[in-house]
């Protein structure tokens, strides 16, 4: 599942790729981009990784001819991780294009919940919509001609994290422990069946709410079921509470997270027990695919370090710099009608778009935490 070889030196020619030859200022004045995802509360960090990998990408766009010569401003919405907030804020975009501004896209949101509630809007705009993270397999099932996403749906990840259990870890009775949202539910149900056509089973279901914070009672059913493995479909605001109170109580069964878990909070929060557990990821670490040179060039935007999701929200402004190049127009549907069209160099490798605006190959990356580092896991 590793294709790096090439990727440093498509890094390196991404300028050129996004803009044609030649560094140039553009001219034609400015194209907004919003990206809509939690800026507050606690998926903070999550939202704001994303910010800074589709503002490093807008910078080096901008530095090169920008977006058909336009200039890419990013202007953050804070959905705050509220379906009813991302739904409300459609009225700023919508204000934003009566008034006159240009606005070419949206990137977000990073919640399945928030992207399906907005979604309802934003097929009837003029713009297209990038989602870096959602994941929920109906997104792509209710006909929208301007949505896409640079990251596996949960069908994937489902298939692969059942096969990583089954195959990798030789379990046949696997706790399965998910959050209370439509990402969490759907994830648990697809694994629930993958495991299934393994000849494993679910010998346990447990809910928790979105956010929570103490689990004796999930424990103890946990441990009344002694599987061979437990996964978490959640996010890391759940998911290093609840390996603590795993670990306290003894329970050495493995435990392997979903993509909503992999970011460097699941280890910090986990109060030194992340060690050992597994994550399913959407894309490689930063450290897996950025060069010096990228790091060096983020920290300059953002003043911080990167984390896992910004090679998602760099890769998602990217895509629309390329459908924009391809198309030779800010046109919503022409560059819809490009990004099904042709491959878009990135920096995860070429990626294809289907009718659907799923992409046509899509990767799940395995982590272990070792050492207090996500460590990729070949298998």
């Amino acid at each position: 599942m590793k294709r790096w070889i090439w990727v440093c030196v498509v890094a390196a020619l991404l300028a050129s790729c996004t803009s044609g030859a030649g560094a140039r200022t553009p001219t034609r004045g400015d194209a907004m981009v919003f990206v809509a995802v939690p800026l507050s509360g606690f998926q903070a960090n999550g939202g704001q990784t994303v910010l800074g990998g589709v503002r490093l990408a807008a910078e080096q766009i901008n530095r090169n001819g920008g977006l058909d010569g336009y200039r890419v401003v990013v202007r953050p919405l804070d959905d705050e991780s509220d379906s009813d907030v991302a739904l409300a804020q459609v009225d700023e975009i919508a204000a934003a294009m009566q008034g006159g501004e240009r606005v070419v896209a949206v990137i977000g949101h990073l919640n399945s919940g928030q992207t399906l509630a907005a979604m309802t809007r934003y097929a009837e705009m003029d713009l297209v919509v990038i989602t870096p993270t959602a994941s929920e397999q109906s997104l792509t099932q209710k006909g929208y001609t301007n949505f896409f996403r640079v990251n596996a749906n949960d069908a994937v990840q489902a298939e692969v994290d059942a096969r990583f259990l089954v195959e990798h870890l030789n379990a046949r009775r696997v706790v399965v422990v998910f959050n209370n949202t439509e990402y969490g539910q759907g994830l648990a149900a697809s694994l629930i069946q993958e495991l299934q056509a393994l000849g494993a089973e679910a010998v346990t279901q447990v809910e928790v709410e979105e956010g929570q914070g103490t689990y004796a009672t999930e424990v103890a059913q946990i441990q009344a079921a002694a599987p061979d493995a437990i996964f978490y479909a959640g996010y890391e605001i759940e998911a290093p509470y609840l390996r603590a109170e795993l670990v306290r109580a003894g329970i050495a069964a493995p435990m392997l997270c979903s993509d909503g878990a992999f970011l460097a909070a699941t280890i910090d929060e986990a109060d030194g027990t992340a060690e050992g557990m597994y994550v399913s990821a959407f894309a490689p670490s930063p450290r897996a695919v950025g060069d010096a040179a990228w790091f060096e060039a983020y920290q300059a935007v953002e003043y911080r370090n990167p984390d896992t999701y910004s090679v998602n929200g760099y890769v998602a402004m990217q895509v629309l710099a390329e459908g924009v190049k391809q198309a030779g127009s800010l046109d919503r549907d022409q560059i819809a009608q490009a990004l099904r069209r042709n491959a878009v160099p990135t920096l995860l490798d070429n990626l294809e778009f289907d009718a659907n605006g799923d992409l046509v190959d899509p990767q799940i990356w395995i982590y272990q935490v070792t050492e207090g580092e996500f460590e990729q896991i070949e298998w």
